[in-house]
């Protein structure tokens, strides 16, 4: 509780306000992370402590709780600074200690800050700090404003002029450092400011990429993520210059109506020094932090975009685990083969050259059958990039020619793979493997199950981000990684199948302890519970509380391991079959029983009715897959390349990347089109993830297609059906009495004696 009561009161009441939770759930939810409790770990299982606030709103707090940890530190340092210095009053404590924005402290900081020698200072050295304190302060003297002034004659200045100049230095510096100047012209610059990028005379822009901001202009306030994104890309490569425009007659007036409070002598000097504060010193620092705080919007925004997308590509449904072919593409090298079983486990390569310069079509045909019938392969994975179309034009009439139509064949995205293919990860699992032949393995297992393959990649290299390289590296990779977690633990993880990369995502487990797991099992073989987990070496009592839940064991001594029910309830399951007379086994059998269940009667002190509900939910469907079921997208066979596109066409694709203006959609052609935000659908809608998600099956209408140029635009908005009555179903017809068709385990023993298989 030491770090909880570090946070004052007034912060603690601000982020229950800007996250919209109730202060008791806040202050349970930082108790449980100063706790070593994972954000998973709190939104499932520790619902009655939080009030039942969900995952986002957890990981919201955790976000906030390590702002305002830094902003205590800062504001320590700050502090301790000024009071080294002699001038820390209790007013300008009391406001340091009020801040809550880091702009704000930095604010007050700034006439403390250690500076470099300034117009200001030299005057101050030269003895005129008093005439701009007169100039300031506005009140009548005895003597004019120019007698005053020529009493700060000396060897150092000359004269009057020169002595009211120095005064003006002073007076501009104390207004741009001013924190509530600062504050207000931030906030006018933020709010009526406009970006206006321009190409740089001169700059090279030959594939025309920032020609749409070679003469730009949009509101700060409006401007989105993705051009914002854009314009800096462009003035980072010294293509674009691009600032932040502001009539100053508006911050000009503001300052005037702060700084010039009665009418004198003083009072055209005070508007020299706030145009020469303005122009010299405010406006060009303020332009700096607008546009930091512009960047960091953007940067907010487009890892938000990409987590969304890393989400929905994690959670795309899995195949489920069954013999799979995967072909990595390829012309002149050949098309590499893999074959994983329904475990996963690697069995078999090959390379065929179906297409130029060998032509070999037979043999690529052969090789798949000897394949196909040695390892009773359901499923054909092909990777999307280079004559993926081709690989799947040949599949497909292969699969013709043998009637084998319980074999399917879908188009898997391979981006990443030749990542995988050469990260460390792969060469533990694969020592003796080629490259290629990792990648097609990658692509295989994929299929199955696109969570766990896809954890061993570095998520920036799966390519569902916008301007990724753009953005804050470091939030990037926590934003990631919190995605990941989250996908991982939601859907849970096969205790004696995952992968050490997959299980160091599993909510409290680090990459060191799920190497100890892996050793235990290799040492020991499967585990059969998981109360063993807790002889791992390293797998102490906090790391069995926080990922026990989410493992799971198949087959075990406990059918509850099986479910996402924790072992801290499993006492309260047992009560619950005893309530019927039934055993556990019997309960899980049986799941119409939970359905009569009064959950108000197995309440206790640590167990809830949330808890309970969630109990329920899980017995009425033991382990269950979150995830959608799999279907694979239909690619037309008359269309392969951008050139066979034609305006008009309706295809079926996925989706690949969906960004605040649209969406990328793979037709099949080795080019994603974009369906732009106006065309997904005919409503209003403000983000496009509000129609379609990454890995989501869509039919498209092509509006457009230029082979040159490589772009293709695509429509959902003209496939849209009417609104109207619905149209009743025809009765289908009933199927005549017929001879029993062969099954595919039948064929492909047939196809195993035709290429001699042994």
């Amino acid at each position: 509780m030491a770090e909880l009561r570090s946070l004052s009161t007034p912060i603690l009441l601000h982020l229950a306000q800007a996250l919209q939770v109730p202060l008791k759930g806040a202050a349970a939810v930082i108790e449980l992370l100063d706790g070593g409790s994972t954000v998973p770990f709190i939104a499932r299982y520790r619902k009655e402590v939080t009030g039942n606030l969900d995952e986002v709103q957890i990981q919201g707090v955790q976000e906030k709780l390590d702002y305002f940890r830094e902003l205590e530190n800062r504001k320590e340092t700050v502090l301790q600074s000024i009071s080294e210095q002699g001038k820390l009053t209790l007013e300008l404590k009391a406001k340091i200690d009020a801040a809550l924005e880091k702009t704000e402290v930095e604010d007050l900081y700034l006439p403390y800050k250690p500076k470099r020698r300034t117009k200001a200072s030299i005057a101050r050295d030269k003895g005129l700090e008093p005439l701009a304190k007169f100039l300031w302060e506005q009140q009548p003297g005895t003597a004019s404003l120019e007698e005053y002034a020529a009493t700060f004659l000396s060897a150092e200045v000359g004269a009057v002029a020169e002595a009211l100049e120095g005064a003006r230095y002073i007076v501009a510096e104390w207004i741009s450092e001013n924190a509530d100047f600062r504050k207000e012209v931030r906030a006018m610059m933020a709010a009526e400011g406009i970006v206006t990028s321009r190409l740089i005379e001169g700059a090279q822009d030959p594939e025309g990429k920032y020609k749409m901001y070679a003469e730009y202009s949009e509101p700060a306030a409006k401007i989105p993520s993705h051009r914002m994104l854009a314009i800096r890309r462009g003035a980072k490569e010294d293509v674009l210059s691009f600032e932040i425009q502001l009539p100053p007659e508006r911050p000009l007036a503001l300052l005037r109506s702060r700084v010039v409070r009665t009418d004198g002598e003083w009072v055209p000097h005070l508007e020299q020094a706030i145009e020469d504060s303005y122009d010299r010193l405010l406006n060009p620092s303020i332009q700096t932090e607008v546009r930091l705080e512009l960047k960091d919007r953007s940067d907010e925004e487009a890892i938000k975009v990409f987590r969304e997308n890393l989400e929905n590509l994690l959670l795309a449904p899995p195949a489920g685990m069954l013999g799979v072919l995967a072909i990595d593409p390829g012309i002149r090298t050949g098309c590499k083969i893999a074959v994983v079983d329904d475990t996963g486990k690697f069995v078999d390569h090959a390379v065929i050259y179906p297409f130029q310069p060998k032509n070999d079509e037979a043999g690529a045909k052969r090789t798949l059958g000897e394949l196909i019938s040695r390892y009773n392969v359901r499923a054909i994975a092909i990777g999307n990039g280079t004559a993926s179309r081709e690989s799947a034009a040949l599949v497909a009439d292969f699969l013709r020619e043998h009637k084998l139509d319980g074999v399917f064949s879908v188009s898997v995205n391979e981006s990443g793979a030749s990542i995988y293919s050469a990260s460390e990860i792969a060469r533990q699992e694969f020592p003796d493997l080629d490259l290629t032949v990792r990648g097609a393995i990658s692509i295989a297992r994929r299929l199955q199950d696109p969570l766990a393959e896809l954890v061993k990649i570095d998520p920036k290299s799966i390519g569902v981000g916008q301007y990724q390289h753009d953005v804050d590296q470091r939030r990037l990779k926590q934003g990631l990684e919190t995605t990941v977690v989250s996908c991982v633990n939601r859907v849970g993880v096969d205790l004696n199948t995952a992968s050490w990369a997959l299980l160091r995502y599993v909510a409290g487990i680090n990459e060191r302890t799920a190497l100890k797991v892996i050793e235990y099992r290799n040492e020991h073989g499967r585990f059969r519970s998981r109360m063993e987990l807790r002889a791992v070496s390293g797998f102490g009592p906090k790391t069995f509380e926080q990922a026990a839940g989410f493992l799971r064991i198949r087959g075990g001594e406990n059918p509850l391991d099986m479910t996402a029910v924790h072992p801290e309830s499993y006492s309260v399951v047992e009560k619950i079959a005893a309530s019927f007379g039934v055993t556990v086994p019997e309960l899980i059998a049986k799941p119409e029983l939970m359905e009569k269940v009064k959950l108000e009667s197995f309440k206790t002190e640590s167990v809830g009715i949330y808890t309970l509900g969630d109990i329920r939910e899980e017995l009425r469907k033991p382990g269950r897959d979150p995830r959608e079921k799999f279907v694979a997208p239909q690619w037309r066979d008359d269309v392969r390349e951008i050139a066979d596109l034609q305006p008009g066409m309706t295809l079926e694709g996925v989706v690949t990347n969906v960004t605040r203006f649209g969406a990328f959609v793979d037709v099949g052609v080795h080019q994603d089109g974009l369906i732009h935000i106006s065309e997904l659908s005919s409503r209003y809608i403000k983000e496009a993830s509000e129609v379609v998600k990454a890995g989501q099956i869509v039919k498209v209408q092509v509006l457009s297609a230029d082979a040159k140029a490589k772009r293709i635009a695509l429509s959902m908005k003209a496939l849209e059906a009417p609104a109207g009555p619905k149209r009743q179903p025809e009765p289908k017809p009933q199927p005549k009495a017929q001879a029993k068709a062969p099954s595919l385990d039948d064929k492909l023993s047939a196809l195993s004696s035709k290429f001699r298989v042994r």
